[in-house]
């Protein structure tokens, strides 16, 4: 069910479309052409909601142009999800106060050079494209970043962005993560399937980190220690198959909450380095077992991590 967390719009908009907003709400979206008349009604409407996001998917079967969003310019969170999307110059339409941006993968890999325009960039979501990447060094103010389907030779492309609090890799081929511990005040890392990824052994020497997130690497063997990251409080690996010792996790001093999910070739006995942790008090295991799941439980007595955490960051919190 969309409500509350998402608003769907289609045309003929109607006043229960344009119903207030649930505080839970973060996304208000539309996948099929409105007309000029309804961009007029939900431009009035959503300028309302500086925090919400304006979300574009879809058009599957109409094409879509983005000549609608001069209807928009103060829009502060946009989300561009148009496979067959032609062109982003319409993008100019939008301030220059932009603080969010997600941009889907396209046909055709569109340029980023047009992202100079929104210096104010707190948070973006890049898909498969990579023309004019290095643009992305000008973005001094962002603090959230996502890479999905990119490779980059080394991070060394976001050395600059000093303000960075969290980072997602995403599929893609990026190996080399050397230069992850120089790079912004990393509160927290989450890299998924990367393609050919073995070594984590940079990871360790991220002393800012909180959250780190693991899934689906199926070339790791084993972790590095995490002794050295003294504010790490949640760790989560995930169909990690590799795996089969978790000494270097079970090293971490903070360590509150511990999640490890689709990892069958684990043992209840893989958790032994966890009891008595002094700081350990949750933790979420599914082992593909309810034996071994059922044998841990007992073997940790600890209550059940919840599925949604946070990391501090400066004057807020931020769920992950």
């Amino acid at each position: 069910m969309l409500y509350p967390y998402l608003r769907e719009i289609h045309s003929p908009i109607t006043k229960t479309q344009l119903r207030p907003l649930s505080p839970k709400c973060h996304t208000v979206q539309f996948s099929k052409p409105l007309t000029e008349k309804d961009h007029e009604k939900l431009a009035s409407f959503i300028v309302k909601y500086p925090r919400i996001q304006l979300r574009v998917y879809g058009h599957y079967f109409e094409k879509c142009d983005l000549g609608f969003l001069r209807h928009y310019p103060a829009v502060r969170h946009l989300a561009i999800d148009v496979f067959d999307l032609e062109s982003l110059d319409p993008l100019s339409f939008i301030s220059p106060s932009l603080k969010g941006l997600v941009l889907g993968q396209t046909k055709a890999n569109q340029s980023l050079s047009f992202l100079q325009r929104f210096p104010h960039l707190r948070s973006l979501y890049i898909e498969g494209h990579t023309k004019d990447i290095a643009v992305i060094q000008t973005l001094s103010r962002l603090e959230h970043l996502t890479f999905r389907s990119i490779t980059l030779p080394d991070p060394s492309l976001l050395k600059p962005l000093r303000n960075l609090l969290s980072l997602d890799i995403k599929l893609g081929g990026t190996t080399n993560l050397d230069l992850l511990p120089q790079i912004g005040v990393l509160r927290y890392l989450e890299l998924w399937m990367v393609r050919g990824m073995a070594n984590l052994k940079p990871i360790g020497s991220i002393r800012t980190l909180q959250y780190l997130f693991l899934q689906d690497l199926r070339n790791v063997r084993r972790l590095p220690s995490l002794a050295g990251l003294p504010l790490l409080r949640r760790v989560h690996l995930e169909t990690m198959k590799g795996l089969t010792d978790l000494q270097s996790v079970a090293e971490a001093p903070a360590l509150e909450e511990l999640v490890v999910l689709a990892t069958r070739q684990l043992e209840p006995e893989s958790f032994r380095p966890f009891l008595g942790h002094p700081t350990l008090r949750k933790a979420r295991i599914g082992l593909g077992s309810v034996r071994k799941n059922k044998a841990v439980k007992e073997l940790l007595g600890l209550p059940t991590a919840d599925v949604e955490f946070t990391f501090k960051s400066a004057g807020s919190r931020t769920k992950r």
